[in-house]
């Protein structure tokens, strides 16, 4: 993978001192037939059918439509637009936001809204309500979107129906970035007020080119076309209503029956396309796989508690695997080895040296091992130390976080790192263990493998900010606390300029690598196979969300 270089560009709008917005190279890459650079199935001469069903399937099955996890962005993208959409370069675009502008000091920002919105129940779409979304994303509405802009945001209002101005306590330079993701989705104000959670939960109301129309649990969600359709990205293929009639997203979790399910003419479209059947799908239907920016599949090391507490342990742990070697098998090449712990390689800022630093180096590792004290051995092989064997609990979520394929790389790291004394212990757990924090705690694991999507390197703050008592942070799944690098991160936040950001961002990962608080594995990727005659799907620059709006079939 390249290095991808951020460049600041200027909204629509600029203040003295220009509204600035990351940006990188694109993070899509097409391979099949058909495939276009603009990230989507390409058009052909074939007449549009109108109307339709597009059966899609899906490996999970997240809890909510909406939520924090990017398994819910997927969902919710169908049913709720968001202020702005990030193109395929980065930049960024209107969409229920048709111009901003922001101050000379970065910390306050005015959005204007297109007039005269509705929300699918009828309510108005105005800038009160786009506020009332952040004060309930504020006060607990989507944790995710409050790690993105919780220590930045401020206040809201509106200034009138279609102005909305955002105070920031200090500048924040990814907003726009942040705000393009689908965990933003603005909701009707009146349905967040007047229905229950769980209603919100199973079926938000938003003003998207769809609503929801059932949900059968364990087999499927039926999104059904919203006929008022007028407020699509600048991005979308077109404007008004979407050109199928509904979209039945079933949940298929076994890789060879959801495959299957596409050879077999039951869905025109799955997700999560398995390795082991990539070449296959290649040759017969529109194949699109998506780089996630954010921070790639790691190991985050616990530096709390357990045997990673010494930085020594931690390296040779790094040292002990061929990890491109582990990821090659396991994914046939088809998932890409990333190294660097803490950004992935699409993401704006990336720092390339990082992801060389910790090569398969067994001599280095033992050399690590032998100088914190580890030079005993049981009868395997395992290192020991006053009698206690040199144990690493790794936990990871099948099938919620991690793919069988994901697996199978930690099953082939397990085997790796024997050789240089590490008996690794995998724990498999399920979606509802993980998210129900029974995982959260240091005494919980020693290592944790997870990603997190982001279009922007202030990910980097989100997953290491320190986290403390008086402000705890559970997306530091390391529980590593450095105030010297955390305000380099800050600093990079706040920059002004590329040259200047680029230098905090990677600076940070440096660090961070040099401590090996966070072992890189693998890039986490979206991708979609759909049959020939099915056009114009397609994936979101943000995060990776497949979009229905524009996709229709073909005689």
């Amino acid at each position: 993978m390249t290095n991808r270089q951020p460049a600041y560009r200027p909204t629509r709008r600029t203040s003295a001192l220009k509204a600035l917005t990351l940006t990188g190279l694109a993070a899509i890459f097409l391979a099949g037939c058909g495939g276009s650079a603009t990230g989507a199935n390409s058009s052909d001469s074939a007449e549009r059918v109108e109307g339709g069903t597009i059966r899609y399937a899906h490996l999970q099955e997240p809890p909510c439509v909406y939520g924090g996890w990017v398994q819910q962005a997927y969902l919710s993208r169908q049913v709720l637009d968001s202020l702005v959409s990030q193109t395929a370069d980065g930049s960024i675009v209107p969409w229920l936001a048709e111009d901003w502008e922001v101050s000379e000091d970065q910390l306050t920002w005015t959005f204007t809204l297109k007039p005269e919105l509705k929300f699918t129940d009828g309510s108005n779409l105005d800038a009160q309500a786009v506020s009332d979304n952040f004060e309930y994303w504020m006060a607990g509405g989507n944790g995710t979107v409050t790690a993105h802009i919780g220590d930045y945001y401020e206040s809201s209002r509106a200034v009138d129906a279609t102005t909305l101005e955002i105070k920031l306590s200090a500048p924040y330079t990814p907003l726009l970035s942040a705000l393009s993701q689908g965990y933003f989705g603005i909701q009707s104000a009146q349905a967040l007020a007047n229905r229950s959670e769980q209603e919100n939960c199973e079926a938000p109301i938003g003003s998207g080119p769809f609503t929801v129309a059932e949900w059968k649990r364990g087999q499927s969600i039926t999104f059904q076309r919203n006929e008022q359709y007028a407020s699509a990205p600048a991005n979308a293929k077109h404007q008004g209503p979407a050109y199928v009639e509904s979209v039945i997203w079933s949940f298929i979790q076994d890789n060879t029956s959801r495959f299957g399910s596409l050879v077999s003419g039951e869905s025109d479209a799955i997700g999560e396309v398995p390795t082991v059947d990539f070449e296959a799908a290649k040759s017969q239907y529109e194949v699109q796989q998506y780089l996630t920016p954010g921070r790639p599949v790691t190991l985050s090391l616990n530096t709390s508690n357990g045997p990673f507490t010494d930085v020594l342990v931690r390296r040779a742990f790094a040292y002990s695997a061929d990890r491109q070697a582990v990821v090659d098998s396991a994914f046939l090449g088809v998932v890409p080895f990333e190294g660097n712990g803490t950004v992935s390689a699409s993401t704006p800022g990336y720092n390339a040296e990082v992801a060389q630093d910790y090569p398969l180096d067994l001599e280095q590792a033992n050399r690590l091992l032998d100088q914190a004290g580890w030079t005993g051995r049981s009868s395997d092989g395992t290192r020991t130390k006053d009698g206690k064997e040199l144990e690493v609990r790794i936990v990871f979520g099948l099938n919620s976080i991690v793919t069988q394929e994901g697996a199978t790389a930690l099953q082939n790291l397990q085997d790796q790192v024997k050789q240089s004394g590490f008996k690794i212990t995998l724990v498999p757990v399920t979606q509802a263990e993980l998210f129900s924090g029974e995982y959260s705690t240091p005494q919980s694991y020693d290592a944790q493998l997870g990603y997190w999507t982001s279009p922007h390197a202030g990910i980097l703050h989100i997953n290491f900010r320190q986290n403390t008592e008086e402000h705890p942070n559970p997306a530091n799944t390391a529980f590593y606390n450095n105030a010297e690098i955390e305000e380099i991160i800050l600093r990079g936040n706040s920059a002004k300029n590329a040259d200047e950001a680029n230098e905090h961002y990677q600076k940070a990962q440096q660090l961070l690598s040099d401590e090996a608080v966070a072992v890189g594995l693998y890039s986490q990727t979206s991708t979609i196979a759909s049959i020939p005659n099915l056009k114009d799907i397609w994936l979101e620059a943000s995060q990776g969300e497949p979009v229905f709006h524009d996709a229709y079939f073909t005689e």
